[in-house]
């Protein structure tokens, strides 16, 4: 896999972790930069860490469903960039009153954010593709979006994280199309 692939794919799993930086944000206007580098590094270690869980998963089913792996690796791509866009479109105002400077919070914000992270880690596995890498550039994007996310909340508020997003689900949809593509037309 290319490293603009990767990094593309990182940014389109970051989407949910910059939602959820935003709202945290919102509800600590005066938020500290340690309390904003632990919420970002939670974040980041959930969703770089949930690919490699999904990779050594994908590894062990690899040989059984070789022959349609690109198949599969479009429709989880497809699915999960849809299911962002249209939880972006048909969402409300995001809630953000919660606080994620309690521990059992973030962790459950962080798995939250991350799910889709191990889907993609199971793809990536059908696509024999070296995990480490990602989940490292995976995790590093997640860490600056976070933080940007955060800085952003106390700007901007809520409504920019909806077409972020949206454009990570495209980006996410694109990506399938173009794994489903390659193998299709250009495999021998």
């Amino acid at each position: 896999m290319e490293i603009v692939s990767i990094i593309l794919l990182a940014l389109g799993l970051s989407v949910d972790s910059f939602a959820a930086s935003v709202c945290s944000g919102l509800a600590i206007k005066k938020i500290h930069f340690l309390q904003a580098i632990k919420i970002a590094f939670f974040l980041a270690l959930f969703q770089g860490g949930m690919p490699i869980i999904g990779w050594l998963t994908g590894w062990e089913l690899k040989d059984l469903i070789k022959d349609f792996d690109h198949w599969i690796a479009f429709i989880l791509l497809a699915g999960m960039g849809g299911k962002m866009i249209y939880e972006s479109i048909t969402s409300k105002e995001k809630d953000c009153s919660f606080n994620p400077l309690k521990l059992m919070v973030l962790i459950g914000i962080s798995i939250a954010t991350s799910i889709d992270a191990l889907v993609i880690g199971l793809s990536l596995a059908l696509l024999d593709v070296v995990i480490w890498l990602p989940a490292i550039i995976i995790g590093v994007v997640t860490f600056i979006v976070s933080m940007l996310g955060m800085l952003l909340g106390k700007k901007i508020g809520s409504k920019m994280s909806q077409k972020f997003e949206i454009l990570g689900g495209i980006v996410l949809i694109f990506i399938g199309l173009r794994i489903l593509i390659e193998h299709l037309f250009f495999q021998a």
